[in-house]
């Protein structure tokens, strides 16, 4: 049975009708509801309102999405000055494509996607098996327009005009395959699908799912470089995933109030190379050392843990779709004029050593516009050992993507 506790959002009036939608979220049950003297004529129309209230205890609409949609509804009434019997839209106006739309990571990230009031158009990429979802998705009562576009000769129209580009395509590792098969295969994936976007929004944000994350973002950002349009700030391996497993872990161990709890998560996005910096919980919370070992053996571990508990069935999908759709969120605040989001992601850095790095990082309308360096100060022992044994991993994993690409030349 779902849990009863909920996400609302409120927006109030002198009378009490009101509506309420259902969103999705980490295993609560979730709502939205708005308060006024009309009725919404549909998911996007938003009364005029003289109060706004949010209150959350999911983590996908997190305090600062919360924040941040008080603000905008309530500038938004302001500025057009609307009457009681007026409506506030959202800006709907913004346009995703996901490449792989039809996996396992795909379809719960499109529908997530589909949600959100922020995006105008859903473009749907995959070799096959994309038109279903794409037919499903256009059926619900959400402001984005879905397309569909199946196979390569489809590719380059998918990805016109889009604004952030989600790449989650790329195959599971399957019985009897090497972890070099799974790269060659998903390298060159990543690498087909790069070339594409460099071709046709190379000013898009480029959210890198596929795995291994720690090479295939390295790939991407050299075709990127050799197409002649690569832009640092808007290149983004999403290990977002490792912070909502940390925050999830560390509220279920220390008995803390979920949507409070914020730990940044440093390094890469496998093994060892993730590294959640346990001492720099927010809010402030005191671990034992057995509990600091648990605890970060068991974040890098949780994609294994997910993958036995499936038997064979598969991995970590809806998770990962989940954390996506966060990621993807905080990239459209941020286009959408917010000054206020911060997400960890492994992007290029000049952290340390390591040409790119998992850390946190303040995003704005171009994408990265600061590296946040103070996480990486006043480190534990235990936290600065392990951020040096990650460091020749990370490394060769960094040199391996880049290896892969002195093989295979970018198409012209």
């Amino acid at each position: 049975m779902a849990a009863t506790s909920a996400t609302t959002f409120s927006i109030g009036s002198n009378t009490s009708a009101c509506i309420k939608v259902g969103l999705l979220s980490q295993s609560k049950a979730s709502g939205v509801k708005f308060t006024s003297k009309n009725y919404p004529q549909s998911f996007s129309a938003l009364k005029a309102t003289n109060s706004v209230s949010c209150k959350s205890e999911s983590s996908f609409l997190s305090s600062e999405s919360c924040a941040a949609l008080k603000r905008s509804y309530i500038t938004k009434a302001r500025k057009h000055n609307l009457r009681s019997n007026g409506y506030v839209q959202p800006q709907a106006s913004y346009k995703v494509a996901i490449l792989g739309a039809a996996g396992g990571i795909g379809q719960p990230l499109a529908l997530l996607i589909k949600m959100s009031p922020l995006v105008s158009e859903l473009n749907l990429y995959d070799i096959a098996n994309v038109k279903g979802v794409a037919a499903d998705l256009s059926h619900c009562n959400t402001p984005s327009k879905v397309s569909e576009f199946t196979g390569t000769s489809e590719l380059a129209d998918s990805l016109k005009g889009v604004n952030v580009v989600v790449i989650p395509a790329g195959v599971p590792r399957k019985p009897g395959m090497t972890r070099d098969d799974l790269f060659n295969i998903n390298a060159n994936i990543v690498k087909t699908l790069v070339e594409a976007v460099a071709d046709n929004c190379p000013d898009a944000f480029i959210h890198i799912i596929s795995n291994p994350v720690n090479s295939t973002v390295p790939i991407a950002a050299e075709v990127l470089k050799q197409k002649g349009v690569y832009d640092p700030k808007k290149l983004f391996g999403v290990t977002t995933l490792d912070v909502v497993r940390a925050n999830t872990f560390v509220a279920q161990k220390k008995n803390l109030k979920l949507i409070d709890v914020d730990v940044p998560v440093v390094g890469g996005h496998a093994g060892i190379t993730i590294l959640p910096l346990l001492t720099k919980t927010k809010p402030s919370v005191t671990f034992t050392d057995e509990e600091v070992q648990e605890l970060t053996v068991r974040i890098q571990n949780a994609g294994t843990e997910v993958v036995e508990a499936k038997a064979g069935a598969g991995s970590a999908t809806l998770s990962m779709a989940y954390a996506a759709a966060r990621f993807v969120e905080s990239s459209l605040r941020a286009l959408d004029g917010d000054s206020d989001v911060y997400e960890c992601c492994y992007v290029q850095s000049d952290l340390n050593d390591l040409p790119f790095f998992a850390s946190r990082v303040k995003l704005g309308k171009n994408g990265v516009e600061a590296l946040i360096s103070s996480d990486l100060q006043g480190l534990t022992e235990y936290e600065q050992k392990a951020l040096e044994a990650l460091k020749p991993e990370l490394k060769a994993s960094i040199e391996k993507g880049l290896s892969f690409l002195q093989k295979q030349p970018v198409s012209a």
